[in-house]
C-alpha cells in the first residue's frame, strides 16, 4: 500500500511554516531546496526575490508520514488560494498526545473552530486554522471507536 503524505503551499512563508512545525512535531528538517538552486533556465527566468523561497522541503511527523511544503510562485503555476476545503487529521495516541499536539499548534492561531474537548464520537477533538492558514483536526477516538 502507498504511504499518504501531506503537502502544503504557502505564499511566501514556507520556511517559517516548517521552522514552527519543526517544534511541533520534535522533528528535524530532512533538507530544502530553493527556486534558487534549481539551473537556470531562459525559458522561465527567475525573478532574484523568488531565489530564496523554498521549492520543497519536508519533515518526518512519525516514522510513516511525511509533511512536505513549498512557497508557490506564480510564474511556476498557479497562485496559492487557501480555504478550509483540506485539513491536516491528526489521529492521536492518547489524550496526552492530543493536547500537547492541540497546544502547540493553536499558538497564535487564526482560528479555533472547535477546542479541543470530548465529543459524542472521540474523547478528544479539536479543529483549527493555524497562524499559517493551515487547517488541521486533532483526534483522541479512545473508548468511543465506532462499530
Amino acid at each position: 500500500m502507498a504511504k499518504v503524505h501531506a503537502y502544503l503551499n504557502f505564499n511566501g512563508d514556507c520556511r517559517q511554516a516548517f521552522e514552527f512545525y519543526q517544534t511541533v512535531f520534535k522533528a528535524e528538517n530532512l533538507g530544502t531546496h530553493t527556486y534558487g538552486d534549481m539551473p537556470a533556465d531562459p525559458n522561465f527566468p527567475l525573478a532574484e526575490d523568488a531565489k530564496d523561497k523554498v521549492m520543497h522541503t519536508a519533515i518526518h511527523i512519525n516514522p510513516e508520514t511525511m509533511l512536505m511544503g513549498a512557497d508557490v510562485l506564480p510564474g511556476f503555476g498557479q497562485p496559492l488560494s487557501q480555504g478550509n476545503g483540506t485539513y491536516i487529521m491528526l489521529d492521536t495516541k492518547d489524550i496526552a498526545e492530543a493536547e500537547e499536539l492541540f497546544q502547540a499548534l493553536s499558538k497564535d492561531a487564526k482560528v479555533i473552530e472547535m477546542q479541543l474537548e470530548e465529543t459524542f464520537f472521540a474523547e478528544r477533538f479539536a479543529s483549527l486554522q493555524d497562524k499559517f492558514g493551515v487547517y488541521w483536526m486533532i483526534h483522541f477516538e479512545g473508548n468511543k471507536r465506532m462499530s
